[in-house]
């Protein structure tokens, strides 16, 4: 008996950016996430490159591409930081893995998709961080506040909307 399946076809494509994108976009993210804190502190709660990070896992759909773009851009964010040197990096890799991953699993053009995607890699990322920077380094000073993982979660969540909306003008089907 023959199987069907129920997946489109348009679901299950793999999508590629122009070189100038992939380069662009994660590092514009991280220069303004390194900036806009100093003059706006209410953006501290923010992580743009976490947000470019979700993005091309999921439009790449490969775990390996989503390892590497989370790493890579973890550790140009570790780069611009007072931070240990790989924290960033490691937290994202994870986290790119993850989101690719997924993207098999998840119809990735729904905005509640993407919303909840975000929202809980936001989450994993704030748990993993602290796993790394308490466990890990051992930096006892290194707090969990769930208050603020949430506000976190929601701010990434709801300024991923219109950064998923611009980066998708610059898909291009493989």
């Amino acid at each position: 008996m023959a199987e069907r399946s129920y997946t489109s076809r348009e679901e299950l494509d793999q999508y590629g950016f122009h070189p100038g994108v992939t380069i662009m976009a994660p590092v514009v993210c991280i220069l303004l996430q390194a900036m806009l804190p100093k003059t706006f502190p209410w953006l501290l709660h923010l992580d743009l490159p976490l947000i470019a990070t979700i993005f091309f896992a999921v439009s790449r759909r490969s775990p390996i591409a989503g390892t590497v773009t989370g790493t890579l851009i973890g550790l140009f964010q570790d780069g611009l930081t007072n931070h240990p040197f790989g924290v960033e990096g490691i937290a994202k890799g994870v986290v790119g893995y993850v989101a690719a991953s997924l993207g098999f699993a998840v119809d990735i053009e729904n905005v509640i998709n993407r919303v909840a995607l975000v929202f809980t890699l936001s989450l994993c990322q704030s748990g993993l961080l602290y796993l790394i920077a308490h466990w890990l380094l051992g930096q006892t000073s290194y707090q969990l506040l769930p208050v603020d993982e949430l506000v976190s979660a929601v701010a990434n969540s709801v300024v991923a909307i219109p950064v998923f909306y611009v980066l998708d003008r610059f898909r291009i089907r493989d």
